[in-house]
């Protein structure tokens, strides 16, 4: 997971105050905050809410992993835009 996470090129991570963090996150590039997870929360919630198959216990999942990836830029892409996109 780190080394997908470097490939995202982050400046900062934020996290809660669990102590195992420190031991993968830079002291410099490391906040602790709650109120900034309660904003990374938020958007967790969003994606649940309108991606039913995040959830557990539902009918409504996905067999690939490949279906899930597009599920979520397409919402994405919805929630930015506005619009969803058409192939023509």
């Amino acid at each position: 997971m780190w080394d997908i996470r470097k490939c995202w090129q982050c400046f900062l991570d934020v996290t809660d105050g669990w102590p195992v963090y420190p031991m993968f996150i830079e002291y410099i590039d490391h906040i602790v905050s709650k109120t900034y997870m309660t904003r990374v929360e938020c958007e967790n919630c969003r994606l649940r809410h309108y991606l039913a198959r995040l959830k557990r216990k539902t009918l409504c999942y996905s067999k690939s992993e490949e279906m899930l990836r597009l599920s979520i830029k397409l919402l994405l892409h919805y929630r930015r835009y506005n619009s969803v996109p058409v192939p023509i």
